[in-house]
């Protein structure tokens, strides 16, 4: 029997597409939804992370991030596409892990480090943007996926999603796989 693998990976629409988010993320998506069972997401609750001063955007950047999409090659017969909060296990799956994930795991991830130094046109000092990997956890492992389109720059991310399953397989039983990377052939992933 020859399975497709899954695979899961989402985008933030906190703006336009542009070149970096084709040759960094949408042509590797594209290839995926050919040999794979691909699950492609418009991360809005994540942009909720860094933009929830101002939402105003979300929802308008979500419906063109789609269409780019589509574009771009993505096709929902090949793969699925859908909005990340209309999915309410998302934050249901997110709420639990917190519950037993370690502040020190949240604060020692570098992105965490790095964009708290970078960004200061937006406050990033709220429990959302720190526990932005623990949403992110949940939305890969919600899916039991082989494997997760990332870049270099979302390794950190995805070895703490592998750590967040390992604990709730100990304290709860076996669930979750540890999902391997599927890096991108761009260092940075947007």
């Amino acid at each position: 029997m020859n399975e497709k693998k899954r695979v899961v990976s989402g985008m933030r629409p906190t703006g336009r597409l542009h070149l970096g988010h084709f040759f960094g993320v949408l042509k590797n998506w594209i290839e995926l939804q050919n040999n794979s069972e691909a699950y492609f997401f418009i991360a809005d609750l994540h942009a909720l992370t860094s933009d929830y001063a101002d939402p105003s955007q979300i929802d308008s950047n979500s419906r063109e991030m789609a269409l780019d999409w589509l574009a771009a090659g993505l096709a929902p017969d090949k793969c699925v596409i859908f909005r990340q909060s209309r999915v309410r296990e998302h934050a249901e799956l997110s709420l639990l892990f917190s519950m037993f994930t370690p502040l020190s795991w949240l604060e020692r991830n570098p992105t965490y480090k790095e964009q708290i130094v970078q960004i200061s046109n937006k406050d990033l000092g709220t429990a959302g943007f720190l526990c932005y990997p623990v949403l992110m956890a949940a939305d890969i492992l919600l899916y039991l996926p082989e494997g997760v389109p990332v870049g270099e720059d979302q390794l950190p991310h995805l070895e703490l999603t592998r750590e967040i399953g390992r604990r709730f397989n100990y304290l709860y039983g076996d669930l979750f796989p540890e999902p391997k990377a599927i890096l991108t052939p761009a260092a940075k992933c947007h």
